[in-house]
């Protein structure tokens, strides 16, 4: 055979099964396609000029409301719900804004605002929630919030539990912390209290206190609470408000419900069976809670 025609016929085959190994056929292809992974959302580190009041706690969230017009949708959902929906309350909440396009939470100013306002017959309003499916267990949680004034208002910042099976774990079976609520028929008496199956006010056995204090409409303040396996305590502006322990209460879960993770909501309600007790005052309205910052520090 002539070596020229076997030299040209070697090269044929073996060109060819060069090419079928570098994946002439997809699917004989040992070496699957490499595709690039997006990049992810990159997330803000914690300010390390930030300091907890108490030694051993560092700073693993925080909102400073500096950034942008609306709130963060990686670490804040709305509630939307209709008037009625808890205690007899009269406004509606819903994602951002109003059917007329009239915000009830925005950034502005270097302060998370939430409207409470009334449009074509209802009150509309915002309650919002921070890391409600991850949440925290324990910790130092503060705020610096200013109250609006008027009769009807209800804000509060306070904390439920993390992903909860209300059938198995009603309220208040499941626990509530609230480190600061205040009602404008009560002006400036700012209170803290926890719901237990035991402790409740259903029962009139809430663990509860209020202060007073100056211009607690009008002025910001910090509202605290110190959460830890055994304790919790509240604050405003560095004073106690609440001190309550499991030796106390009791350490069954109907008595101390803390030992899973809880997550924060802001939210200003309009009327209801305790901000409406004595009626509301249309007239106050458009009101406005600011809320400075929210911090969460653990050990």
């Amino acid at each position: 055979m002539n070596i020229r025609f076997l030299t040209t016929l070697l090269t044929l085959i073996l060109g060819c099964t060069t090419f079928a190994a570098c994946g002439g056929d997809d699917n004989d292809d040992p070496t699957p396609t490499v595709v690039p992974e997006p990049e992810p959302e990159p997330q803000p580190e914690p300010d390390e000029d930030i300091k907890c009041p108490f030694e051993g706690y560092t700073l693993v969230w925080n909102d400073e409301f500096n950034t942008g017009t609306e709130l963060s949708s990686r670490d804040w959902r709305h509630e939307v719900q209709a008037d009625h929906w808890v205690n007899n309350e009269l406004q509606n909440y819903v994602n951002r804004s109003s059917p007329s396009g009239r915000a009830v939470t925005e950034v502005k100013d270097g302060t998370l605002q939430i409207h409470c306002f009334k449009e074509n017959g209802k009150i509309y309003s915002g309650r919002v929630y921070a890391h409600e499916h991850q949440g925290w267990q324990n910790g130092y949680f503060e705020a610096r919030i200013k109250l609006p004034s008027g009769k009807g208002t209800w804000p509060a910042f306070w904390m439920m539990p993390v992903d909860n099976n209300w059938s198995s774990n009603p309220w208040p079976m499941c626990g509530e912390i609230d480190i600061m609520e205040e009602v404008g028929v009560v002006p400036n008496e700012v209170s803290s209290s926890i719901h237990t199956q035991d402790y409740n006010h259903t029962k009139n056995t809430q663990k509860t206190n209020a202060m007073t204090i100056t211009r607690a409409e009008g002025d910001f303040h910090i509202y605290s609470l110190l959460w830890t396996a055994d304790a919790i305590t509240t604050y405003v502006d560095g004073q106690q408000q609440l001190a309550v322990t499991r030796q106390q209460l009791g350490s069954g879960h109907n008595q101390w419900p803390f030992h899973y993770p809880f997550y924060l909501i802001l939210n200003l309600a309009w009327g209801g069976d305790w901000g409406g007790m004595q009626g509301v005052d249309e007239s106050a309205l458009p009101v406005t809670m600011e809320v400075d910052y929210v911090r969460v520090f653990q050990q």
